[in-house]
């Protein structure tokens, strides 16, 4: 049965690689050989349960967590997971169990490639009979996903990908997202550069991640009375972008809205072509630790940041920073760990709700509405499309002693009235 579901399934990994790519980055398609390496890859299972005297008589609230352990976003993975895992403690303080159920996690590696998102992802459901679906890092994978939670009446929480699409067009109602969605960077991006006769140019990959989040800034930048001058979608696999960059500096704005993740940037290019020496000033969002490593000449930069560990200032943020960094050799948590932990708050309060009930009929009217505190704030799942309304930052990267990168420092908290996205799944 399984084997021929995963034939049936086969169509929809067509879907994942058509539109690939990442909730914040580059994903890819997948072939014959990345499938075979996928049935024999072992699942990771953590058994969240307190004792097994504890568990041995009681069922286990299953959570399938998908996640991009190896491939391009392996870094985003490793993030969410040890933000989930974090999250299942703190919510449930440190018992992992809910309606005295013990939380069993088992993370899957989607391999940042969509048609193996669906196998796990299918494996997760049928095999495992997980009681809820939590993923993934690509909004390729994520996508070719999404039919599956609706097939099988499961809901989805999806974190940390990010298109537009998956709230939007491909939305089901057993999606709900804890991850920011593209118009929700964009509506911050637009609010921190563009007014009347400011001209702007963007840049960003060739994607459902880059053109959803270009889609939705020049949305918000038109309504306050800016001009776009230029619009470059780069092969997000490419290294060289000296076309597309030449282009922009052709059109003369006075902005560069840059929507981007992932390793190969663009910013060691900006640098070489002399962007900003240029009159262009660059703006985007403030991205992971590593990539602001590459961000040293932007420094002055003013943006937007979905997260930087000293920029919340509440109690889960504290708790998430100091335990972190007590177990993680003083590393700090990054832009996507929050995320991951927003998710295992939201699946924590929601079947507490339910008293541990996780079928749909009774989590989806518990979730629908349901305003919850996270790292980052207040975050509350829309009625409409489930999507979480949160906060965001402006900010402006700065140099400070100690640091090997420009550091985010806060401008001002932008509140979620500020950051709602139109609802777009009519």
């Amino acid at each position: 049965m399984f084997a021929r579901k995963l034939a049936r399934l086969g169509a929809l990994s067509m879907l994942g690689a058509a539109v690939a790519l990442t909730g914040c980055s580059q994903g890819g398609g997948g072939n014959a050989s990345s499938t075979t390496r996928a049935s024999t890859a072992p699942a990771t299972t953590v058994s969240a349960s307190t004792t097994p005297a504890a568990s041995s008589n009681k069922t286990p609230l299953k959570i399938g967590l998908l996640a991009s352990k190896t491939g391009a976003l392996e870094s985003y993975g490793k993030q969410t997971e040890r933000g989930f895992q974090l999250g299942i403690e703190y919510a449930t303080k440190g018992s992992k169990e809910i309606a005295g159920r013990p939380i069993e996690i088992i993370v899957e590696d989607t391999e940042t490639k969509p048609d193996v998102a669906v196998q796990k992802a299918t494996k997760l459901l049928e095999k495992d009979k997980v009681d809820l679906l939590v993923g993934s890092s690509s909004s390729g994978d994520t996508l070719a996903v999404l039919p599956l939670a609706e097939e099988y009446k499961k809901v989805m929480i999806v974190e940390p990908a990010v298109a537009d699409s998956i709230t939007g067009a491909n939305w089901n109602k057993y999606i709900f997202r804890t991850a920011r969605n593209s118009s929700q960077d964009a509506v911050a991006g637009a609010a921190a550069i563009a007014k009347k006769d400011v001209k702007i140019a963007t840049f960003a990959p060739d994607s459902s991640f880059g053109r959803d989040g270009i889609a939705a800034f020049k949305t918000a930048a038109l309504k306050l009375g800016a001009t776009i001058v230029a619009e470059q979608y780069a092969d997000p696999k490419a290294t060289d972008y000296t076309a597309n960059i030449q282009k922009v500096v052709s059109a003369k704005p006075d902005y560069l809205f840059v929507v981007w993740a992932g390793a190969n940037s663009p910013w060691k290019q900006f640098q070489d072509m002399k962007v900003q020496q240029q009159g262009i000033k660059i703006s985007t969002g403030a991205p992971d630790i590593p990539a602001l490593k590459t961000m040293n000449d932007l420094i002055g930069m003013e943006g937007f940041s979905v997260y930087y560990h000293t920029l919340p200032q509440n109690d889960i943020n504290k708790w998430l920073v100091d335990e972190h960094k007590k177990r993680f050799n003083n590393e700090v948590p990054d832009l996507f760990t929050p995320g991951g932990m927003s998710a295992a708050l939201a699946a924590v309060e929601s079947l507490k709700k339910t008293n541990g009930d996780s079928s749909a009929d009774k989590l989806i009217p518990a979730m629908e509405g349901m305003s919850f505190d996270t790292p980052k704030g207040k975050m509350t799942f829309r009625k409409e499309d489930h999507q979480a309304l949160q906060p965001l930052y402006a900010v402006r990267l700065e140099k400070k002693d100690g640091f090997d990168y420009p550091v985010p420092v806060l401008i001002r908290e932008m509140t979620a009235d500020e950051t709602t996205p139109p609802i777009q799944n009519k």
